[in-house]
């Protein structure tokens, strides 16, 4: 078995690896983009409620029911930063993932290169090889053409 063929299943092995790699970078995507759009629905949701707090400020409003905004807001305000250490977090697992499978991809076209040359130095000599026995065979038909 020559060395290319030997190498196939490591080959295939890397290849199926870097191929999972970049679908986890889509999932990875996916969850960075779902996280965006809850930290926007949740900003825009706190923008709404601050306006709808301000126009019923603007036509009076009871101390119960001020109290009752402002810790409502406050609420909207702490989940708005949780939200964003959620992206934060996202992102940063979506780059290390985007790492990973850049490094795996690296291997395995590292690896299908020298499986590529391995295989163009096995053609070479088997072409040589080829060429040296025709050499040979018409050598001995003209030493056998001359005998006779």
């Amino acid at each position: 078995m020559n060395r290319a063929k030997r190498l196939q299943p490591v080959q295939e092995v890397v290849g199926d690896a870097e191929r999972r790699l970049a679908q986890s970078v889509g999932a990875f995507d996916r969850r960075v983009r779902e996280a965006e759009a809850k930290l926007q629905e949740l900003e825009r949701y706190r923008l709404e409620y601050e306006q709808q707090f301000a126009q019923r400020a603007g036509q009076g409003i009871s101390a119960s029911s001020l109290r009752d905004y402002q810790a409502f807001l406050s609420r909207l305000a702490e989940a708005v930063r949780q939200q964003q250490i959620v992206v934060q977090r996202a992102i940063a697992e979506r780059d290390a993932e985007h790492l990973r499978w850049q490094q795996a991809a690296k291997r395995a076209k590292a690896l299908d290169h020298v499986v590529g040359q391995w295989r163009a130095d096995e053609r070479l000599a088997t072409d040589r090889r080829e060429q040296r026995d025709t050499d040979e065979r018409g050598q001995r038909t003209k030493r056998n053409e001359m005998l006779k």
